[in-house]
């Protein structure tokens, strides 16, 4: 195996080496945060406030802050939804039924209430998160360039934005109170092997 140090060692070669050392570095700096789920948050609100009051104090790259919102909306709503839709699966039971599939077979449980299922995410908090983080990013890059300030009239956006923030957001609820599932932890948690 030869090292860059050797004369053999071509460009690609070395950029290879410093791309992954950069990779492992990046990678490790990712698992260091990853136990602090409130700074974590705090720094990528930080990020979006200063990302608004980029956009606020120039007056422009409207489109890009709308482009963010759609894209955080949509995380916010991959969050939220259960990673096995059980809409999904009525739908599928019910094609089945229609194909004359086979009835004979018994399913366990005979309702849905009789068996525990915990809550499992479409997009987990650290994706969530992660990817966030990284649009804000994007975003407050994007907006040091002339070509992603389009004019637009913002007034049509921002109001766009609220009809289908509000329209996707009753229609999940909807969701969540038909399948009763809350994708919150709400109460008490347990504590094992301690005082109380």
């Amino acid at each position: 195996m030869m090292s860059s140090d050797e004369p053999g060692a071509t460009p690609f070669h070395s950029a290879q080496a410093s791309f992954s050392k950069f990779q492992r570095q990046y990678q490790q700096t990712l698992d260091r945060w990853t136990p602090h789920v409130f700074q974590r948050w705090l720094a990528t609100f930080c990020l979006l406030a200063l990302f608004m009051l980029r956009i606020v104090l120039s007056q422009g790259w409207y489109i890009v802050c709308y482009g963010l919102a759609i894209y955080l909306l949509n995380l916010l709503l991959a969050f939220l939804q259960p990673k096995f839709d059980p809409s999904l699966e009525d739908d599928l039971l019910a094609d089945e039924i229609e194909e004359g599939g086979d009835q004979s077979v018994p399913v366990l449980p005979s309702q849905r209430d009789d068996e525990f299922r915990p809550f499992v995410r479409r997009l987990p908090e650290w994706q969530f998160w992660l990817s966030a983080t990284r649009a804000t990013l994007i975003s407050l890059f994007c907006t040091v360039s002339e070509i992603f300030d389009v004019p637009v009239y913002w007034p049509i956006l921002v109001v766009y934005f609220c009809v289908l923030f509000a329209l996707t957001m009753r229609r999940q609820i909807q969701h969540m109170i038909k399948y009763k599932y809350i994708p919150f932890d709400i109460g008490r948690k347990a504590r094992y092997g301690g005082s109380k």
